[in-house]
């Protein structure tokens, strides 16, 4: 597999995880790298905490959100790269019609090892924000 393609399919799966309520895969996913977002930087296991602590999963063990990311765009430089890309988060909860809950950017820097490419830094900024009181724990 191609180095863009391996890149563009580790963006698509922390999309995956995050739908499937696989919170502690998406912390493994910053194992060596950070996520640094509206509520802080976080690493590692330090994501997987964030994640259950603010994200609302249903019986059904998700959020029941899809994110979806588009114009994945990709630059590497031997051992590292760099990407950018939007999202839109989907949200479809009891008591909730399927809505648009946000919009945003990602900005990403990765590094190549022995098992293959990781994220080094995900960097995210939403630009749009909807209803989310059916996906965040919103504090007072």
């Amino acid at each position: 597999m191609d180095d863009y393609r391996a890149l563009e399919n580790l963006v698509v799966t922390y999309a995956e995880l995050v739908d499937a309520g696989d919170f502690d895969g998406v912390g493994a996913l910053f194992a060596a790298g950070t996520f640094v977002g509206g509520g802080g930087t976080f690493r590692g296991a330090e994501v997987a905490r964030m994640l259950r602590d603010t994200v609302i999963v249903y019986e059904d063990g998700t959020p029941r959100t899809k994110h979806v990311t588009t114009n994945i765009a990709l630059e590497v430089s031997g051992d590292t790269a760099s990407g950018r890309a939007c999202f839109t988060v989907l949200q479809a909860a009891p008591g909730l019609p399927l809505q648009t809950i946000a919009a945003g950017r990602y900005a990403d820097r990765f590094t190549r090892t022995a098992d293959g490419w990781r994220f080094t830094e995900r960097r995210v900024t939403v630009d749009l924000v909807g209803d989310v009181g059916h996906h965040l724990r919103l504090r007072p």
